[in-house]
């Protein structure tokens, strides 16, 4: 066919060709069944062929009209840009396939809850408050409906920057708790992942700038009076007394005691594991226990329940419970926390244990390759003679009963 197209020649061509009618548009034949309408234009430099549809549905004279149509589009005039519509199209089909595939992933709310339900048996009761409520107030507005995908570093930023200075803990945890989220929800082989609240160089110059703060230790009771304070502590009755025994004899945190459970006890080797998700450092470790923590351990034992120290209703203590055992006996002036600095003291003064083998019972970061070795191997034939004398020191006075709980 050459010139204009008429349209028994369209109805009868079989020859497989591109067969032009003028002005860009051209009937494509594959085979005697397979013939469609295209119209070919330029645009930026670059050749496109844009689909008008199959001969069968489309007549020469629609095939025109629609050509037409796209060339007006194409060329645009004063008042409106011309438009690449091939461009256009395959854009709009990469949106809709965009929509189609964030419909089926979930979006990072249902993510943090899905891992909040995960880990909520293991959680201390302050976890299990501050994870829900932080995420709520400061995460869910900004990145809630979001995929994991579709968040960016500027989504954190966002909401960040408004407490970044203020609420400076808050924030730390906050960011904390999505990057933890986000990580979980990703394909641990995909390595050009990065994630979008680890707190880069680019975020931490972008937020606001902190004021120094000076570090305030713990208020800690002297290891010169820890002896005479198990005494009062003995008399004391009650399971947050008893649990506040165990924690000074393990040198353990709040979180790790309160959510303490049978099944990470140990007694033929007399340890106590604690789980990755209670530590600080996110690493199991194992703790010695002294005949003292084996002996409170041991008045604990009853029931088919796996928290070791439960409240009244058969839950987990709140991590305020010792404090106020504190309180009661007159104590209030020193923290929980600060016992741990009590026993670390002792060691450090009044033993010659190595560095190595105080930070690994402290499950400290370790400072150098001697403490990094001691906690790599646990090293618990040392550590626990340490705890043992740990268990002598405070026992100096022969009035204390070690399995009183009341």
């Amino acid at each position: 066919m050459a010139g204009k197209l008429k349209p028994l020649d369209v109805a009868r061509e079989t020859r497989p060709g591109k067969y032009p009618d003028g002005d860009g548009l051209y009937l494509i034949v594959a085979s005697a069944t397979s013939k469609n309408w295209s119209y070919r234009y330029w645009k930026d430099g670059k050749q496109r062929w844009l689909g008008l549809g199959s001969f069968k549905g489309v007549s020469l004279k629609d095939a025109r009209l629609a050509r037409d149509a796209a060339r007006l589009r194409v060329k645009g005039d004063r008042s409106t840009p011309g438009v690449d519509i091939v461009q256009e199209r395959r854009e709009a089909r990469e949106e809709q396939k965009a929509v189609e595939i964030k419909a089926m992933l979930p979006t990072f709310e249902e993510c943090a809850e899905a891992y909040i339900r995960q880990h909520w048996t293991t959680w201390s009761e302050k976890h299990r408050d501050q994870w829900p409520s932080s995420l709520k107030r400061y995460a869910y507005p900004t990145i809630g409906k979001l995929t994991i995908p579709e968040i960016k570093p500027s989504h954190v930023y966002e909401l960040l920057r408004p407490i970044w200075v203020e609420k400076r803990e808050t924030a730390n945890r906050v960011r904390g708790r999505i990057e933890t989220v986000i990580a979980k929800n990703v394909d641990v082989d995909d390595k050009d992942f990065r994630n979008p609240a680890e707190l880069t160089k680019q975020l931490r110059e972008k937020l606001p700038k902190r004021p120094k703060r000076f570090v305030q230790h713990h208020p800690a009771l002297p290891y010169t009076e820890a002896s005479q304070f198990i005494i009062v502590l003995s008399s004391a009755a009650g399971i947050a007394a008893a649990m506040l025994r165990f924690l000074i004899f393990t040198a353990c945190r709040t979180n790790e005691v309160v959510g303490a459970r049978w099944s990470e006890i140990d007694r033929p080797s007399s340890t106590w594991r604690i789980p990755s998700e209670r530590m600080k450092m996110h690493q199991d470790h194992v703790v010695p226990l002294s005949d003292p923590a084996l002996a409170i351990l041991d008045k604990m034992r009853g029931g088919q329940r796996e928290l070791i120290f439960r409240n009244p209703e058969g839950g987990a203590f709140s991590e305020n419970a010792m404090l106020a055992v504190l309180d009661r006996l007159g104590y209030g002036h020193v923290t929980v926390h600060g016992f741990r600095s009590t026993f670390a003291t002792w060691a450090e003064e009044c033993t010659d244990y190595p560095d190595g083998v105080r930070e690994a019972a402290l499950a400290h970061k370790y400072k150098s390759e001697t403490t990094a070795a001691y906690q790599r191997g646990q090293k618990l034939q040392k550590r626990g003679s340490l705890m043992k004398d740990w268990a002598q020191f405070l026992a100096r006075s022969n009035l204390i009963r070690f399995d009183k709980t009341g």
